[in-house]
C-alpha cells in the first residue's frame, strides 16, 4: 500500500510539472508593464499630452504651496526700493534670536564672521576677499532680505536654503550685529 501511494504521488507531481510547461506558447505575465517598462527619453515628444510636445502646465495664476511672492525685481532699482520701503513682517517679539543666531552661524558667519565684521573663516584664509563689515554699510532689514533672496556681487542667493521667515530672522540678527559694532 505504501508503494502504491508513493507511485501515485510521483505520477501526480510529474503530471503537474509536465502540464505547466509548454514550449509552444509562453506563460502569461501579470501586469507586464511592471516588469518591462517603456523607456522614455527626457525631452522626447509624447502622445500622453494634448499637443504631443509639452507636459502639463499648472493653471495660470497658481503658486506652489509655501511660496510667498516677492515683488521686488533683481535689479539695482529693486535693491534701492527694498532698502527704503521693505519692512519685516515679523513682530519684534516674534523674532527668536537664538534661532536667528543659529541660522547666521550656519549660512553667513563663514564669510561675514561671527560678529559681522567681515572676518569670517574664508576671509581670514584669504579664500574670498572684499567681504564688507556691517559697520561700514548702509543697510536695512529690507536690503538684507533682498540680498539674501537674490544675492549680490560674489554672494550667492540663499532663497533655496532659507525660507522667507528664516531670511527675515537672519536680517534681524544682522541688524543686531550692526548695532553692536
Amino acid at each position: 500500500m505504501k508503494s502504491l501511494n508513493k507511485i501515485i504521488i510521483v505520477l501526480g507531481l510529474s503530471a503537474i510539472v509536465v502540464s505547466c510547461h509548454d514550449k509552444g506558447q509562453p506563460n502569461y505575465q501579470y501586469f507586464p508593464n511592471m516588469y518591462e517598462s517603456v523607456g522614455y527619453e527626457t525631452y522626447a515628444e509624447s502622445d500622453a499630452f494634448k499637443d504631443g510636445k509639452e507636459g502639463q502646465l499648472p493653471a495660470v495664476g497658481t503658486i506652489k504651496r509655501g511660496f510667498v511672492p516677492y515683488d521686488y525685481p533683481n535689479t539695482t532699482a529693486g535693491y534701492d526700493a527694498s532698502k527704503v520701503s521693505l519692512k519685516s513682517p515679523l513682530d519684534s517679539t516674534a523674532v527668536d534670536m537664538e534661532k536667528a543666531k543659529e541660522l547666521y552661524t550656519v549660512y553667513c558667519a563663514i564669510c561675514h564672521g561671527e560678529k559681522g565684521n567681515g572676518k569670517g573663516n574664508l576671509a581670514v584664509r584669504e579664500k574670498l576677499l572684499g567681504i564688507p563689515s556691517y559697520k561700514d554699510r548702509v543697510i536695512t532689514e529690507g536690503s538684507i532680505f533682498h540680498v539674501q533672496t537674490y544675492g549680490l556681487n560674489s554672494m550667492g542667493a540663499y532663497s533655496n536654503q532659507l525660507d522667507t521667515n528664516e531670511r527675515w530672522l537672519v536680517a534681524a540678527y544682522v541688524m543686531k550685529l550692526k548695532s553692536e559694532l
